[in-house]
């Protein structure tokens, strides 16, 4: 396949789907430990960010993306930095990472069909099976390798929805 035949047959998928996975190989001319990675093209038609994921197989690169670009598509889904998302590996939520492209993780064919200024781009982190994630400590890189745009906040739980204290300019008058 030719590049005019790759960006036909990605043009057809965008108009039929709205949105198509494009799958980034190691070849044997890269260093030994470059990891694959995939990534979306079509979400920055919808005004989202393209959506990318490294250090997976290429079955769960197309099942991660193609489930979340059907969300965003039709369920309205709008990702974030540091946004958790819950139910796509049993056991594990996945982290939003916002970030640049970099050498590791480079959406060229959505950059070359939309141009590098249009182009966002968010990354799903996986947790390691003790559920670390790249940038936290004993995270076991050598075994679950996974290049990342950038870092996300982890909480270790959500914050109470009560009483937080008065707005600002407002003290409070304790009587003894």
């Amino acid at each position: 396949m030719d590049l005019d035949d790759f960006f036909d047959e990605q043009s057809r998928l965008i108009d039929k789907y709205g949105w198509t996975v494009v799958h980034v190989e190691p070849t044997e001319e890269d260093p030994p430990e470059t990891v694959p990675f995939g990534y979306t093209v079509g979400l920055t038609e919808l005004g989202h960010p393209e959506i990318a994921i490294a250090g997976v197989t290429l079955d769960v690169t197309g099942s991660l993306l193609n489930e979340v670009a059907w969300q965003i598509r039709h369920e309205g889904l709008r990702l974030g930095h540091g946004r958790r998302l819950t139910g796509l590996i049993a056991g594990h939520d996945l982290l939003v990472v916002a970030g640049e492209p970099t050498d590791e993780v480079f959406p060229g064919s959505a950059m070359y069909r939309y141009g590098e200024d249009r182009v966002r781009l968010c990354q799903l982190v996986w947790p390691d099976p003790d559920d670390r994630f790249p940038w936290q400590t004993g995270y076991q890189t050598a075994d679950w390798p996974q290049p990342t745009i950038g870092v996300a906040p982890v909480r270790a739980a959500r914050r109470c929805a009560g009483f937080r204290g008065f707005p600002q300019g407002r003290t409070r008058r304790v009587r003894f």
